[in-house]
């Protein structure tokens, strides 16, 4: 693979797009929301975030050169169906739903998202850290929301 240093906007609009629930719940808090507690896993916490943003400059700064054009290919058609869910996620969270499947809703999605993406770019660096974020952010998940009897019932 052929790869070359740049920017490229189509990963920048991809974060962008997958970061608009987030914007708005840094801004507007959902009723019920858990999200908002201390986190009971903090370094796995900062290695995800570690591997989001090593992903997401990946996206917006390596290109490989022998990339097709952005068109509705396969993965491509995944991606923004995985997004649509994490959407759908934000939306049944603000309702005030708050369950292990939101929960699930709300972090499976936008990973797997951001692997399609990153691999219908042929941007294997990007798929790499993608992957890691992922598994963090999965296993942050579990051990925040879904395995600990301590924190809050979810329905």
């Amino acid at each position: 693979m052929k790869y070359r240093f740049g920017f490229d906007v189509q990963g920048l609009v991809f974060f962008l797009v997958v970061m608009i629930p987030t914007f708005i719940w840094f801004g507007l808090p959902a009723p019920d929301d858990i999200l908002r507690m201390e986190s009971v896993t903090p370094v796995l916490d900062v290695i995800a975030s570690v591997f989001q943003v090593l992903s997401v400059a990946c996206l917006c700064f390596v290109i490989n050169e022998r990339r097709s054009k952005l068109s509705l290919s396969p993965l491509l058609i995944m991606t923004i169906t995985c997004i649509l869910i994490y959407y759908l996620g934000w939306v049944l969270y603000y309702s005030g739903i708050v369950s292990p499947w939101i929960i699930l809703l709300l972090t499976v999605p936008p990973c797997l998202g951001l692997i399609l993406f990153a691999a219908d770019r042929k941007n294997l660096p990007a798929v790499l850290f993608a992957a890691g974020f992922a598994v963090c952010h999965m296993m942050y998940a579990y051990g925040n929301f879904i395995m600990w009897n301590s924190r809050p019932r979810l329905v």
